[in-house]
């Protein structure tokens, strides 16, 4: 749309959308709604032109991607025999250590989890068969490792064999966290907030039917800090699911997600100088200080042995006896096979080998003051092993 306004009319990008497919079926899950609110959100927030089309072919995208994988769950009836059996869930406050940990466990051959470039592309690719690789794959995996140097791949190191997000298959439904800074502006926060998030799991399930056929999976390993507002969900669509908490001082947390949020936005949105930083560093604190609520209350009605905690720090320095203890509690097998994969991970990824960010609390408007008392909740509670 180069040379033209960018617009985010929906029925347009709706029917460009089924042009580029050829489908349109978007399925029983609502979408609708969700897409308007997230398009009227961009078109208020994102005022950089380069910005604005970015996130309207994003939509579109994720349109598509949407139609594509719906005729997928329709012409392929094993994707619905596909088994999700007892999902681990590996949650906590960002920058906690929930990425490092993911991937640490997925080095052991029988644990699988939702990798960077399954994300991008859930769909099969037209004819093929289950175990095929994907065309798609190899220049995607060139274009991520042409961003190794990037400021973000300090905060965030991404290939497309590494594990991701898995609420990341949400934004097929035009809800849940998107890239993550959406959910600090408005209108798209205030609805969130107000859906259920069962639907969502139930199509995250199916999504992950799709992607074992493809690649079936024994054990998958599924991450997000978002599952904290979604326990009760997830318990709900996989009620054998269980849980590893991570734990870090709010103080370390706060500001480093608000740089991540900050390099995320500028990725899409681009100029963003015209938005109120202060309020938006305020409106990260809020979202994940409730998120953090949230998830405490919906665990504190489920048995205590779903949940296996362990603390940043203890991951940095004993990572092998956080895996055990994992291990043991799930009445997981640490075969000599996986003893390896999970020791050799560990020795080739010291912490900070993909480089250091650095950030500043008062540019997001927040004191250490502030960040104390709004998470006083949680750390004053000598229950929880949190660290710096």
């Amino acid at each position: 749309m180069t040379g033209q306004a960018v617009s985010f009319d929906v029925d347009t990008l709706v029917r460009e959308a089924e042009a580029q497919t050829g489908f349109d079926d978007f399925g029983a899950l609502p979408y609708r709604e969700g897409l308007e609110v997230l398009a009227a959100t961009y078109d208020r927030h994102v005022a950089d032109p380069a910005g604005r089309s970015r996130c309207r072919e994003r939509l579109l995208t994720l349109l598509a991607t949407r139609l594509r994988c719906e005729n997928a769950f329709r012409t392929i009836p094993a994707v619905a025999d596909q088994e999700i059996p007892a999902p681990i869930f590996v949650t906590g406050l960002p920058r906690s250590g929930t990425s490092a940990l993911l991937n640490l466990l997925a080095t052991a051959p029988e644990n699988r989890g939702l990798l960077q470039w399954e994300i991008h592309f859930p769909d099969p690719w037209p004819g093929s068969n289950a175990g095929e690789e994907d065309p798609r794959y190899r220049p995607l995996a060139e274009a991520l490792e042409r961003a190794r140097d990037s400021d973000f791949a300090k905060m965030h190191f991404i290939d497309a064999d590494t594990p991701e997000e898995c609420v990341l298959l949400h934004a097929f439904a035009f809800s849940g966290v998107q890239l993550g800074f959406e959910i600090m502006l408005e209108p798209y926060r205030s609805w969130l907030l107000g859906q259920d998030l069962t639907p969502l799991y139930a199509y995250q399930k199916k999504q992950l039917q799709l992607l074992n056929w493809r690649n079936p999976g024994q054990q998958w390993m599924l991450k997000a800090p978002a599952h904290m507002w979604g326990i009760d969900a997830i318990m709900t669509v996989f009620p054998d699911a269980r849980f590893i908490w991570c734990h870090r001082n709010p103080q370390a947390v706060v500001p480093s997600i608000n740089s991540m949020n900050r390099q995320v936005m500028k990725m899409y949105a681009g100029d963003c100088s015209h938005l109120d930083r202060a309020a938006i560093g305020r409106s990260v604190m809020e979202w994940y200080a409730r998120s953090l609520e949230c998830g405490l209350a919906s665990r504190s009605r489920l048995p205590g042995e779903l949940f296996v905690d362990c603390s940043q720090r203890e991951l940095v320095e004993e990572p092998m006896a956080v895996v055990e203890r994992v291990y043991h509690a799930f009445d997981l097998d640490l075969s000599d096979a996986s003893r390896s994969a999970l020791q050799g991970h560990i020795e080739a990824n010291p912490k900070g080998k993909h480089g250091q960010h650095e950030y500043d609390l008062a540019s997001f408007g927040l004191t250490g003051e502030m960040i104390d008392d709004r998470f006083d909740f949680y750390t004053r509670n000598p229950r929880w092993p949190i660290s710096d």
